[in-house]
Formats: structure tokens, sequence, C-alpha cells
């Protein structure tokens, strides 16, 4: 007589696409648990042998020491800085991600962003007149992409090829980055200058930062950097809210107006209401809800990585893997 297999539970505590949850449960005992309903995961956590986590779930010791038995916990997204590593590391857990996952509708996003802000449009009102008509003619004038330098801090995989449709609308392209330039020329087929983050902060018409999480980026963009930036610069964050010093951005906003600052990420997340986030209430800021990866297929991509989930349970090596 055949003796049924346990499955590994496997807790889910954020968002997975149907297809790749549908696979996960096909192999797995999935359960579901919100990350906010900490007395019901702090129940959970025992038992379970793999999480898979998002952006919200902090995976630090006092996490892991409530999960003695999880081998595995994937991170359905790009990047790690809600984990403790070293302590995944110690705690023998391995962590696995989808690397590049979003890596496309990140930069569809700030191409967006770019456009919002540099080529106005206004609907045609209904009962619009002839007037009217040629007013909104007259009024929205817009700047070519391909007039403008593009400086792009931290040539990663969304660098790369944000990098690679500036170039392709015709914008100059700047780039700064902690690796060497011999290392980058080889990775990318079109031209770019490598420049000091201070000659990028200086030289370009729009910055946008695409750096990772380690800790010596934290307020990177801070009042020296804010000196050095073209007082009409379009600057776009969609990388980590954590990068800015809000209260330097406020500063520069106010001294700048026709500086532009676009922020889908933020420091905390979610925003606090009103007064209590400086950056509220800024003509020239424009608060964005981390949105930069929320398409169907780059959702769907990082939900994946159940596959290392589950690869990691069979005692398999998964193809990403953090620890």
């Amino acid at each position: 007589m055949n003796e049924t297999v346990k499955k590994p539970m496997v807790i889910v505590t954020e968002t997975l696409s149907d297809g790749p949850a549908a696979w996960l449960a096909e192999r797995a005992e999935v359960v579901w648990c919100p990350h906010t309903d900490t007395e019901k995961l702090n129940e959970l956590l025992p038992k379970a042998d793999g999480l898979v986590v998002r952006t919200y779930t902090l995976v630090n010791e006092a996490l892991l020491a409530k999960a003695g038995n999880v081998k595995v916990i994937g991170r359905a997204g790009v990047g790690l800085d809600n984990f403790d590593l070293d302590a995944c590391k110690d705690a023998g857990v391995r962590v696995v991600y989808t690397p590049d996952a979003n890596s496309q509708a990140v930069v569809e996003y700030v191409i967006a962003l770019m456009l919002d802000e540099l080529r106005p449009r206004t609907d045609v009102p209904t009962g619009c007149d002839a007037e009217m008509f040629h007013q909104l003619r007259k009024t929205e004038i817009g700047l070519q992409l391909d007039q403008l330098t593009l400086g792009i801090v931290g040539f990663g995989r969304v660098g790369k090829r944000l990098g690679r449709v500036a170039h392709a609308i015709g914008m100059k392209v700047m780039v700064a980055e902690v690796l060497p330039e011999s290392k980058l020329r080889g990775a990318v087929e079109y031209p770019f200058e490598y420049v000091t983050h201070d000659a990028l902060y200086q030289g370009s018409d729009i910055v946008s930062v695409h750096v990772d999480g380690r800790a010596e980026n934290r307020h990177m963009l801070n009042a020296d950097v804010f000196e050095m930036l073209k007082p009409e610069v379009l600057l776009i964050n969609a990388a980590r809210g954590f990068l800015q010093d809000n209260d330097a951005m406020r500063a520069y906003a106010l001294l700048n107006p026709d500086a532009r600052i676009v922020l889908d990420v933020h420091d905390p997340e979610p925003i606090p209401p009103g007064s209590e986030y400086p950056l509220h209430g800024l003509e020239n800021v424009r608060l964005l809800p981390h949105i930069a990866s929320r398409t169907n297929q780059a959702l769907e991509n990082m939900s994946w990585v159940v596959r290392d989930v589950d690869a990691v349970l069979r005692g398999v090596e998964p193809m990403f893997a953090k620890v």
C-alpha cells in the first residue's frame, strides 16, 4: 500500500499571480497569510518549510527565530532590501529571487515619466471653441528628448536597458557606476559617456537613479548632490526610497521651482499622511504609489520565484539564489 507523501508547507505573505500560485499549489501545501496578521503568521511559521514574500514582509532575525523548519524564502521581486541576508545565512535559509523579472516594466515606466513631464498634453474639453483650441496649442509646448542628456546613476540590468532606449530615441547618455568602465563597455552595444557622479549630476538634464540597496547608498541624494543639479533638472527615483534625503530634497524643490522631481518610491513607505511627510504639498514634486513594476507580465515573472522555492525544497540547486 502506497503512503501519501506529505507536501511541504509554504506560506505566502503577500500576492502571487494565479498561474504561479496554482503551480506551487500542485507541489506544496500553500497557506496564505498576510504579513500584517502577525498573530496568525507567528502560529504558522514553526510549521512552514518555505515562505514566499514580496516587498513589505521583513525577513529578519525575529522572523527567522520563529521559522526553525524553513529551508527557503522566495522574494517575488528584484530588490532584497527587506531581507537580513546575514541572518538568513546564519540560519541556513536559502534566499531566492527574480533578478530580471521587472526590468522592462521599470524602463517603460521611467520613459513614460519623462514624457509626462516634458511633453505636456491636455485633452480637448467638451465645448472647446476655436479660441481655446488654439490657446491649448500655444501653451502645450514641450521639450524633445533627443535634445537632452540623460544621466543614469547605477548601470545594472535596468540602467543598461534604459540607456539602450534613451540612445535609440536620440538622447545623450551619461553613466555613473561604482564598477569600472572596462566592465561596462562590453555589456552594451551603444555609446555612453562614463563619468563621475559629480559630473553626471552637474551635466544631466534628466537624472534617473537605479542603484542597489547597499547601506552606503542611503541618502545618496543629499544636500551636496542637490547643490550640483541643474535648477531645471528632472530627477526620477523609481529604485528605492531611502536613496533620498527627504528634507534636503524638499529644500531643493522649494529653491528651484523649475526643477521637477518624480518619486515612485518613498521612505517610509507607505507615505505618512499630510505634513508628516516633508515632500507632500510641493508643486514640483510628484509622488506615485510604487507602481514601476506593476504590469501583468512583470508581476507574473516575479511570481515565478516559486520555481526556485520548489527546487530548494526538492534538494535541487535553484537558478537565482542570493544566499
